[in-house]
């Protein structure tokens, strides 16, 4: 793959050396790939949302292959999108990148609209999401920041261990005063992967590798002294054992099943009745399972048939054990557990042909 050595000498300094950085550095991800439609885009980013790349990576290609253009997710329903969804955490996104699809073929033919009000309109899409489709996949000169890029931008240039822990109007606007105006030789959007990648591979949260750094002589927080983070300490949240974690097993069980599920296949996989009622509870009311008349469970948009079979052999009923159906209607939805895991970098560099002439940096 080409580079865009010898084109960044107009750009600015930081960018300019983490750009240089990047076409040698930067890791080779399908969706940065030549050819990579809009949706695929789309996909990828809702994928990539609090999960690592490399846990992605697999998944994207399986979903794609599944449902190739944005008609063929819209055509299938919103069950088989979660069951497609698999492991791979926070099932919920599934179900907004479904409904995504849906409007896409409603509002606009089919296609992803390319511009950030057009893409925040659709379902599940915020302001991350859509500032970085609308720059990887279409060339929009958009400031795209998510956690990588606020910590890369934070220690750079503002001399902080940490940036804040949610990205606002200020945010954006300062990483965009760094992109370049894009008739330097360098696009916005590969500033912004750049960037992403920079702050995935090298300036990470807990042990920045400030050797392989291409801006280290120029960061204001090493030239500080490397100051230790001052603000709120970041707990990590545990996993095992939490709603969530019950959410997921009962879910798994209902995914692997092309049947209604009984009760007693869900009772097996949590022993603790009351925080396994709550947490059937909270998939239902998030849309992630049907609760059908007959006392089985089903993913979103299945058929009943006429004969439900259980998932697994239901073992004896004991008093400590009681059929999950029972404690439903009683039990609401607990809090889930919001991650603090670092969004990994995104989108193609590759993609950037449709912003400018000048050739793609060589990606891997």
């Amino acid at each position: 793959m080409p580079t865009v050595h010898g084109q960044l000498e107009p750009a600015g300094g930081l960018v300019r050396d983490v750009v240089r950085w990047y076409a040698d550095a930067a890791r080779d991800l399908p969706w940065r790939r030549p050819g990579t439609s809009p949706y695929a885009v789309l996909v990828s980013e809702v994928m990539l949302q609090q999960t690592p790349a490399a846990r992605v990576v697999q998944p994207f290609s399986a979903w794609l292959a599944r449902w190739p253009a944005v008609a063929d997710l819209a055509g299938a329903p919103s069950g088989e999108a979660v069951r497609q969804w698999g492991r791979l955490g926070y099932p919920r996104r599934a179900l907004r990148l479904h409904a995504a699809a849906l409007a896409c073929v409603e509002r606009h033919g089919g296609a992803v609209p390319s511009t950030v009000a057009e893409l925040e309109a659709l379902p599940g899409v915020g302001r991350y999401t859509a500032r970085a489709v609308a720059a990887f996949a279409f060339g929009v000169r958009v400031p795209v920041v998510d956690v990588n890029v606020r910590r890369v931008v934070a220690r750079a240039v503002e001399g902080v261990a940490q940036g804040p822990v949610t990205v606002g109007i200020r945010d954006l606007a300062l990483v965009a005063g760094l992109l370049p105006a894009g008739g330097d030789g360098v696009p916005a959007p590969l500033a912004s992967v750049a960037l992403m990648e920079l702050g995935a591979l090298v300036c990470t949260a807990r042990t920045p590798h400030c050797s392989a750094c291409p801006v280290a002589g120029r960061c204001a927080w090493r030239l500080a002294g490397a100051p230790p983070w001052q603000g709120p300490a970041r707990r990590a949240q545990s996993y095992a054992g939490t709603d969530r974690f019950v959410r997921g097993r009962l879910l798994a069980v209902l995914r692997d099943s092309p049947l209604p599920v009984e009760a007693s296949a869900l009772d097996v996989v949590w022993a603790e009745p009351v925080q396994r009622a709550r947490a059937l509870a909270g998939l239902v009311a998030d849309g992630l399972a049907n609760a059908l008349p007959d006392g089985t469970f089903t993913l979103p948009g299945a058929v009943e048939p006429t004969t439900a079979t259980p998932a697994t052999p239901a073992p004896p009923a004991t008093p400590a054990t009681s059929p999950a159906a029972e404690h439903l209607e009683a039990a609401s939805p607990g809090p889930h557990v919001t991650p603090t895991a670092a969004v990994t970098p995104t989108a193609a560099a590759e993609h950037l042909r449709a912003a400018s002439p000048s050739p793609c940096p060589r990606v891997g």
